[in-house]
């Protein structure tokens, strides 16, 4: 007798279920990536605007909306929303805010971020 030769490979259902698995994924990520990148320019401004040191809490603001007027990425948070403090004679800005991302009809992924100044 022939020993039979065992055969290697995906079958089709199981092509299909990875395609499916990948490309959600794939969608999800693509979505996700912009408001990452919105939240680290964010970050990377009132990084910058704290180590400035603003003499008043207006002068931060100011100096925030200048930033986000220049950063066109920046939509998900107004110079409002900062809340800026004073410890040991540094300033000190932190923000917090939720953005919703659409995936698909009614499902949406809410991230919540967080962040302050180092």
């Amino acid at each position: 007798m022939r020993a039979r030769k065992i055969q290697r490979g995906i079958s089709l259902l199981g092509l299909l279920f990875w395609a499916v698995i990948i490309g959600g994924g794939s969608v999800i990520l693509l979505r996700v990536v912009p408001t990452v990148m919105e939240y680290y320019t964010i970050q990377r401004a009132i990084d910058k605007i704290a180590k400035d040191g603003p003499s008043t809490v207006p002068a931060a603001r100011d100096s925030f909306e200048r930033t986000k007027q220049i950063e066109y990425s920046i939509v998900s948070i107004e110079p409002k929303d900062l809340i800026i403090t004073k410890v040991d004679d540094k300033v000190k800005i932190s923000f917090a805010y939720d953005k919703e991302v659409p995936l698909f009809g009614p499902v949406f992924l809410v991230i919540k971020y967080k962040g302050e100044s180092h």
